[in-house]
């Protein structure tokens, strides 16, 4: 996935999509003040009120109270979120709209086309809505819709002036219908148009598992929502977790969900009682989180995949079995969120999500990292971008140093290798989802052992020339093994289902392929963690 797209794709996840799917949420907490505090709300609440008279009476046009309380859908404006843009990033308001949207999320399913949408600043500070992440398996996803494609159109009508929930709307409809959808892609002339069925949509957070080696088993969580403990329970039971020699836990791009469910997660690899994770706040009393099933003596190798977009409760889970030296971590420095939003209903079905508390893993670790004078565009476009600092070390449970206020850091830093130029055109396009299309209207079917040859790859370049996208016989060849694998992985996904897909995905991922190198590392690591311990109890 293109860097841009994912940091378009990440704002709605760590800001919205964690809310709606319950967040990270910790318990309802009272609100109470002293007198001395009570005193100062009262003053400030009395001072805007004044304010808010003086433009309700005085100003040139009619004010709309929604408007200047609640301020545009999706755009942080008005009062109440202007506010809580002074606390911190993730503290949010839902107007009734977007209110009704989060419980409609709650219940896990719907019909639509199945696809994360999100409104965004664009030039002039006009709001545009972009597709967030199309699911997997979704008439979006399938359709070929990608993360960072600005829709402009829905059934013939302009998207201008509609915020996002307008446009969501737009977009559902009875199972079996269908709905036309005008989008804009970045290296497109022209906007690009797709005719979609809609279907009922599930959000599944566990979308691949499988053995990728003989005994070596692979899980990818995509986020933590209601049903994740269960679906992982269900993975490691089918798979047969009693034969496992090892497990790579894929969380890149997992922006993050719900407390009880990584709690739970967890729970799954480390030993009974051992902690995984605690939190408190200035009004929130601590709170810690333990294993109480336990791994029941399972003692295979894990490593744990994250980037730069694993957020909030997929670092509580990297955090916990990395302090107790459990799993080898593999990636990139993690998002850093690790603030705790209790959700208060309000009036006039509206709600609040306001940060109570802060997230620390076992060893003390602060998750959050640092957002103080950072604007609300560097803290979700610019992170990462310098050293962390290494100012708060702790401990794992083998002795190892790690660093906390700057999110997970891995103990083997990889980074994915950068598309060329040719790859990036060709995936920005869509090359090989149009082609996938129209190979198989010609050719009906492929074998599920297919492997693209000169005559396909040839047949590829005919067709991009028709589409008035031009490769040369040296483009093909230098870049012959990225497009052959797209084409079979998009062909066989069509044929055989998107999980076939998914497993050739991830058989030619660059990470996956180091981590089955890495094995050994991470059962060393176990070992030195269980010696170091034994040395400490006998001293």
């Amino acid at each position: 996935m293109k860097q841009t797209q994912r940091l378009v794709w990440f704002v709605l996840s760590t800001v919205m999509l964690c809310a709606l799917l319950g967040g990270v949420y910790g318990q309802r907490v009272l609100a109470t003040t002293d007198a001395g505090e009570e005193s100062d709300v009262q003053s400030s609440l009395n001072a805007f009120t004044k304010i808010y008279e003086v433009v309700e009476q005085n100003y040139a046009d009619p004010i709309d109270p929604d408007k200047a309380i609640y301020g545009p859908a999706n755009t942080g404006l008005g009062a109440i979120p202007g506010m809580l843009r002074t606390l911190d990033p993730h503290s949010n308001f839902f107007d009734p709209k977007a209110y009704a949207q989060m419980r409609e999320d709650q219940e896990g399913k719907y019909f639509g086309i199945g696809m994360s949408i999100r409104g965004v600043p664009g030039k002039m500070g006009k709001i545009m809505t972009i597709v967030v992440q199309p699911m997997p398996g979704s008439p979006a996803f399938r359709a070929g819709l990608h993360p960072g494609d600005i829709i402009v159109g829905v059934n013939g009508q302009s998207t201008d002036g509609l915020n996002s929930t307008e446009i969501a709307s737009r977009l559902k409809g009875p199972k079996g219908t269908v709905v036309h959808v005008s989008i804009t892609r970045e290296g497109s002339d022209k906007p690009l148009e797709f005719t979609i069925t809609r279907d009922e949509i599930s959000r599944k957070s566990v979308d691949s598992a499988f053995l990728v080696r003989p005994g070596i088993a692979y899980i990818h969580i995509t986020g933590f929502n209601e049903t994740t403990n269960d679906e992982l329970s269900d993975a490691l039971r089918r798979l047969d977790e009693n034969t496992f020699q090892g497990l790579i836990l894929d969380m890149r791009d997992n922006p993050g969900g719900i407390l009880n469910e990584a709690v739970d997660v967890s729970d799954h690899f480390l030993e009974r009682n051992q902690l995984i994770v605690y939190h408190y706040g200035r009004r929130s009393a601590e709170k810690k989180y333990v294993a109480r099933r336990g791994d029941n003596g399972r003692e295979y190798p894990i490593i744990v995949l994250i980037n730069r977009f694993s957020a909030s409760a997929a670092e509580i889970v990297t955090g916990a079995l990395q302090d107790h030296d459990r799993a080898l971590v593999m990636g990139e420095q993690s998002f850093g969120k690790g603030l705790v939003q209790s959700v208060f209903p309000l009036s006039e079905h509206t709600g609040l999500a306001l940060t109570t508390a802060h997230y620390y893993t076992p060893s003390g670790r602060l998750i959050q990292r640092d957002y103080s004078d950072v604007s609300l565009y560097d803290y979700y476009f610019h992170f990462g971008d310098g050293p962390p600092p290494h100012t708060d070390a702790r401990l794992t449970d083998g002795g190892r140093e790690m660093y906390g206020g700057q999110g997970i850091a891995p103990d083997v830093k990889v980074e994915e290798p950068k598309l060329s130029p040719v790859e990036q055109k060709l995936v920005q396009r869509g090359a090989f989802f149009n082609f996938g299309k129209y190979y198989l209207s010609i050719h009906q079917t492929v074998p599920r052992d297919f492997m693209p040859d000169n005559t396909v790859l040839q047949e590829f370049k005919q067709f991009l020339q028709k589409q008035h996208l031009t490769v040369t016989d040296q483009n093909i060849k230098d870049n012959g093994d990225f497009i052959s694998k797209h084409i079979r992985a998009q062909l066989i996904g069509v044929i055989y289902g998107v999980d076939e897909e998914n497993k050739i995905n991830t058989e030619n991922d660059y990470l996956v392929q180091k981590a089955l190198d890495h094995f050994g590392q991470a059962k060393e690591l176990m070992a030195s963690a269980k010696k170091f311990i034994a040395s400490k109890n006998v001293n």
